[in-house]
């Protein structure tokens, strides 16, 4: 990190369970006097660094959580439960403010700039409301910052209503909360609404106009008038930002007509600037300034810079189309989109140092409202900070050899990165990934397969749905380094899946060297918890060498592995030749290991200790057949460890006996510590 790191293991602090260092003892839920918090406590993904040290991306900024702030607010969590702002939250804590207070963080480093993680309302209505957020340093230095739930609270049933009082969607869908098909039973249930409300944060970055220094203090502070009945302050980011980048020789998008106060749309604009560096052989360059662009900027063998991420902005509304167009979109809006795969994708693209602000409300998945999109070979993309988008980087092939680096990607509808069909021989590395809507960071070998692609050392928090990294199908692709923090429903922090429609794993899978953190969420429909990683046959075998080693998994919800098959195929499709070593397991509310399809996997050296249950919760396919699970463990040596229940790989339960508990109570491990 560009600043220096004051953990909690410097401060001597103490340490609540969800890896939050606190000054002081307060009990959640209550405020905590400014005098007790006035050290800063760095952290990332809401623990102290040296728990994670080379995992993750390199971030040019220090990450300080509201609850080690001081405040005169109210610090709510933590709670892990879906659909609630403290399960949301990093860390699962936050502070939440009413007109009047405030929280104030003091500066670990010099910053010129903030990042504020923050909720607020919706309108009763729905769609949003803005409400302000008065910003000072050291008492002076006043700004104002206007925040919005314009792009957050949905509700209901995928893919989400923005509407709080809309029926189920899906009626005809099995509903957990009444054990139901509505759309089938008489009386129908009574579904309480706002249903499943979810997505509640959003962030906003905040140019200070001068340099503070380290220990001086910014409080943000919601003021006395405001029409926000409470703001949830998550953290802070701050960071010392460059000056911008300034390159004279290129075309520069101003002599074309772009306008720098976004007051007329510059699209025309940027597509002539475009045109003329493709013959006369130079770059794009656009200064600082807010772009209005409302559609796709079709891009082809093409530079174009800007002048860094924090002064070039290019922004757009979301716009209706006449007609849907011929791949099922029925909107448009800002996007730098390669040529479709089917006429040749395009070649020797570079994008770097701008950021791109969509206008994405609602998630319609025909709709190409994405950052980035198309197919890009030879190309690279970095320095970019994407919000607001569906997607902020979803690439259809085939096409190969794209790098993908040091991007900020937040507040999406859906994923922050798809690898979807035909993406070979790229690189996804030091991103930094928060607030998805959907996975993370995937790939998804739908038609045909991803292959020899890299995701690695990157950090992702806080999907609001599915995974932080999800790998479904392809040959020989890696997973790697990563750091993975709060996974909240429907997923959890690594996943391999053999599932929508996606072609099978062949060849190898190596996932190594990652940290996940308070993952192993809680399955809504099948009312079971996930493992931080799982691996899941639904469409078919998943039987690739696959190993998983050198991983991290740190204060799990439930499980921190699991291997599993779906009811209807559980009899069709297995899972095999896992192999997992070198493996750290610190803390699981239920087992290490939980197996829940026919197959196996091997164990080696893997450590584990505050385990909640049994070490493995081996249900094999749920025949029980006399001769044992189903599933088979191998011990291959080095395996210590457990809980209260003894060493977490028995000898007793090897290869495959039954040890099926479905619903093992739920012990609450301890914060994460040095191994």
């Amino acid at each position: 990190m560009a600043v220096a790191a004051v953990t909690a293991a410097t401060l001597g602090l103490g340490v609540v369970p969800g890896g939050t260092a606190l000054a002081g003892t307060g009990a959640a839920g209550a405020s905590t006097p400014a005098a007790t918090r006035a050290v800063p406590v760095v952290t990332r993904a809401a623990l102290d660094p040296s728990l994670v040290a080379g995992r993750g991306a390199d971030v040019g900024f220090a990450e300080q959580e509201a609850e080690n702030a001081a405040t005169d607010g109210t610090v709510i969590g933590p709670d892990r439960s879906a659909y609630t702002l403290p399960a949301e939250a990093s860390g699962r804590k936050a502070v939440k403010l009413t007109p009047g207070q405030h929280v104030e963080f003091t500066l670990p480093g010099a910053a010129n700039a903030i990042t504020v993680r923050y909720s607020i309302p919706d309108a009763p209505g729905g769609g949003g409301i803005t409400a302000p957020l008065g910003v000072t340093v050291n008492g002076g230095g006043r700004k104002t910052m206007t925040l919005t739930s314009q792009y957050s609270w949905l509700y209901n049933q995928y893919p989400f209503s923005n509407d709080p009082d809309a029926g189920l969607l899906h009626p005809e869908w099995w509903i957990t909360e009444c054990a139901c098909v509505p759309a089938t039973t008489t009386p129908p249930p009574v579904i309480t609404t706002p249903f499943r409300p979810n997505h509640f944060y959003d962030e906003q970055r905040l140019l200070l106009g001068r340099t503070y220094r380290a220990g001086d203090k910014v409080r943000l502070t919601v003021p006395a008038g405001s029409n926000a009945a409470w703001t949830v302050i998550d953290l802070l980011d701050s960071e010392l930002v460059g000056r911008p980048h300034v390159d004279l020789v290129a075309a520069n998008v101003l002599a074309f007509g772009a306008d720098p106060f976004g007051k007329r749309d510059s699209a025309d604009a940027f597509d002539r600037a475009i045109a003329f560096a493709q013959r006369r052989h130079l770059n794009v360059y656009i200064p600082p300034g807010t772009y209005q662009v409302n559609r796709h900027i079709i891009v082809d063998n093409v530079t174009i810079r800007g002048a860094g991420s924090w002064y070039t902005i290019i922004k757009g509304r979301e716009v209706a189309l006449p007609v849907p167009a011929p791949d099922g979109s029925v909107h448009t809006g800002v996007g730098f989109y390669g040529k479709d795969a089917a006429a040749g994708g395009s070649r020797n693209v570079h994008l770097s140092g701008f950021a791109i602000e969509g206008d994405v409300r609602e998630r319609i998945d025909t709709d190409q409202v994405n950052g980035i999109g198309g197919a890009m070979t030879d190309s690279t993309i970095a320095g970019l900070h994407i919000r607001h988008t569906k997607v902020g980087m979803w690439f259809d092939g085939p096409m190969t050899n794209l790098r993908i680096t040091d991007n900020v990607v937040v507040d999406q509808i859906a994923d922050a990165l798809n690898f979807h069909t035909g993406v070979t021989n790229s690189v996804v590395s030091n991103n930094f990934v928060r607030n998805t809507g959907d996975d993370g960071l995937a790939m998804w070998s739908e038609k045909t397969a991803n292959a020899n692609n890299t995701f690695d050392h990157n950090t992702v928090q806080t999907p609001v749905l599915a995974n932080g990294i999800a790998v479904y199908g392809g040959t020989d692709n890696t997973v790697s380094n990563n750091l993975i923090a709060d996974p909240i429903r429907e997923g959890s922090g690594i996943h391999v899946g053999s599932r929508f429609g996606a072609e099978a794993f062949t060849g190898h899978l190596r996932i190594t060297g990652n940290t996940t953190v308070r993952a192993g969420t809680y399955e809504l429909n099948w009312k079971i918890g996930l493992g931080a990683i799982w691996f899941y046959a639904l469409d078919k075998n998943i039987d690739a060498d696959i190993r998983v080693v050198g991983n991290d998994f740190l204060d799990n919800t439930y499980n921190a592995i699991m291997l599993v098959s779906d009811w209807p195929v559980k009899d069709l499709y297995s899972i095999t030749n896992v192999h997992f070593k070198d493996i750290r397991v610190d803390g699981t509310g239920t087992s290490v290991v939980s197996a829940r399809v026919k197959g196996g996997a091997s164990f080696e050296n893997v450590d584990a200790r505050n385990v909640g249950a049994v070490g493995v919760n081996n249900c094999g396919s749920f025949n029980f057949p006399s001769t044992g699970s189903e599933f088979s463990l191998t011990d291959l040596g080095g395996n210590d460890g457990g809980g209260t229940t003894g060493p977490w790989l028995a000898p007793w339960e090897l290869p495959n006996t039954i040890t099926c508990d479905d619903r093992p109570p739920v012990v609450a491990p301890p914060a994460p510590s040095p191994w």
